[in-house]
């Protein structure tokens, strides 16, 4: 590690030999009052760009709708190889730099010691990463599988068995290798190179004096538009579980009126959040949000069927690694019509939600991760959650399939209606569901706000050109915008729209990361 922290080797004086900590703006304009600290190419284009998508998907909602419809079947049909070859590639490049000899550098001074204990980083990034996924999927996803699986007859016990190692894939090893990837570049580029902490950073070795520039600004725009979208469909999600949870314990009607008004409402409170800052505001939400979620998971796992949990986690762990390799690279080209659309509504769409959301959680992780090595992010952020997202899963997805196989059944029934029910109609066959199910909702809201709060801090990070502190009136800006984003996107195509946002806005900065891949190892061993 001889080379000084603070400047790339190879870089120009005037590029990126900054001074430590020089994670601030790039190029951004500030006034007297601080009431703006924006990079202006990047904050204004990226405004008005979500902007005029959000004016056409209200002035023309049905065009709008058909056109997202056309786009995802293009994509999925078109491109679906390109998403499942990138994804696999990303987990491979992480498995072997964490073997590499490059894993004892530090993100930060060779001295520097991390800013938060391991629990509270591992919370703060697990709620951020996946959380309001996790709770709308963990039973709607394997019940789904069970009754319509790729290949073999629904509603079997084979259905089941595979079930649930098909729901491991999709949030297991794959979706934290492409978050780990950027968040370490940001981290290794902003905190030990002394670049801005912003996307354009990662991109210096292959870019070069670049950056600051049109190409640039341009892989900055992207990142904040794929940011914004791809937490919209999470925040679209969210509302409709929200919805769903109301409808159970209070009876609150399902519309897309009132979804709306719950994202309007939960915005208010990540705006909240947002005021709050980082350590007060989104620290705290988080380790509240963990304990209640594991409160959660414990109730279920005491009162589910225990035993038939323990035993279904071993097998879960050996159906998802025995299955991994062909799975990672499985994209039904010799399959019925069928089966190549369930790839493109299930893998494809995950693996493009997972890239969308990639620049916010890199960016997020990457900011509390600063004193880390390189070996210890990548196990943590790799490993960790991995686990952690394996025994909710299996907690949840288990129990009822457990319902469904050997108890009543009908859970498959109403979830092939209203998937966003799935989980509270899971709860009602066990005590206390009143109470569970209003826990369950409280736990959505408050990952809803934690996510909608830290993509907020994000966005802005990027849109300020790497300022670590600006202003908190562009955080509130980018908080309501993503409320919007989201509100929009639900009256003009419902899920649909949702899913489509996360898969284009995905396509090009799959191409970012792939870049990024390259020019991490390039500084790494010139390190």
């Amino acid at each position: 590690m001889a080379a000084k922290r603070g400047t790339l080797p190879g870089a120009s004086s005037d590029s990126a030999s900054l001074p430590d900590g020089a994670g601030g703006a790039l190029g951004h304009k500030r006034d007297s009052g601080r009431r703006l600290a924006v990079q202006p190419v990047v904050f204004w284009t990226s405004s008005l760009l979500i902007f005029a998508i959000l004016a056409v998907s209200v002035v023309a909602t049905d065009q709008v709708a058909g056109f997202f419809g056309a786009v995802q079947a293009t994509i999925v049909k078109k491109l679906g190889w390109f998403y499942v070859l990138s994804m696999t590639g990303f987990l491979v490049f992480v498995l072997w730099l964490l073997q590499s000899r490059f894993g004892d550098i530090r993100l930060g001074a060779d001295d520097e010691q991390p800013e938060f204990s391991r629990p509270t980083w591992f919370a703060m990034l697990f709620s951020a990463g996946m959380g309001i996924g996790l709770l709308f999927f963990s039973v709607a996803e394997p019940i789904m599988h069970y009754g319509s699986p790729p290949r073999g007859d629904g509603h079997s016990l084979e259905a089941a068995r595979n079930a649930m190692g098909l729901t491991l894939f999709h949030w297991g090893l794959h979706p934290w290798a492409v978050y780990s990837i950027v968040g370490l570049c940001l981290a290794y580029f902003g905190f030990r190179r002394g670049l801005p902490l912003s996307i354009r950073s990662t991109l210096y070795p292959v870019l070069g004096d670049r950056i600051h520039g049109f190409w640039g600004d341009a892989v900055d725009i992207l990142a904040v538009v794929s940011t914004l979208f791809g937490v919209a469909t999470s925040l679209g999600l969210g509302a409709m579980q929200v919805n769903a949870g109301f409808h159970h314990v209070v009876g609150l009607p399902v519309s897309t009126t009132v979804q709306a008004a719950i994202i309007a409402g939960i915005t208010l409170m990540a705006t909240a959040s947002v005021v709050s800052g980082l350590n007060a505001g989104i620290r705290r939400l988080s380790e509240l949000n963990m304990g209640l979620a594991g409160l959660l998971l414990l109730f279920l796992f005491i009162v589910g069927p225990t035993a038939f949990l323990m035993n279904a986690f071993v097998s879960n762990i050996g159906a998802y690694l025995q299955r991994l390799p062909g799975n990672s690279f499985w994209t039904a080209s010799f399959e019925q019509p069928q089966r190549r659309e369930w790839l493109g509504l299930w893998t494809v769409f995950y693996w493009a939600w997972w890239i969308a959301w990639a620049p916010f959680v890199g960016m997020f992780i990457a900011r509390i991760s600063r004193g880390r090595t390189v070996r210890e992010f990548l196990v943590a952020v790799l490993l960790g959650p991995t686990v952690a997202g394996a025994v909710w899963l299996t907690v949840f997805g288990n129990t009822a399939l457990y319902q469904e196989v050997y108890g009543a059944g009908g859970i498959a029934a109403v979830v092939s209606e209203n998937m966003p029910t799935a989980v509270f109609v899971l709860l009602e066959r066990y005590p206390l569901s009143g109470l569970t199910a209003a826990a369950c909702t409280v736990c959505v809201v408050l990952f809803f706000v934690t996510s909608s709060d830290s993509a907020s801090l994000v966005v802005d990070t990027i849109a300020s050109g790497g300022n670590e502190h600006p202003p908190v009136g562009q955080r509130i800006y980018w908080a309501l915008l993503e409320g919007a984003v989201a509100t929009v996107l639900l009256i003009a195509g419902g899920l649909q729209a949702l899913q489509t946002a996360a898969i284009t806005t995905a396509l090009p900065f799959c191409i970012i990361i792939i870049a990024m891949c390259f020019g991490l190892v390039r500084a790494l061993a010139r390190d």
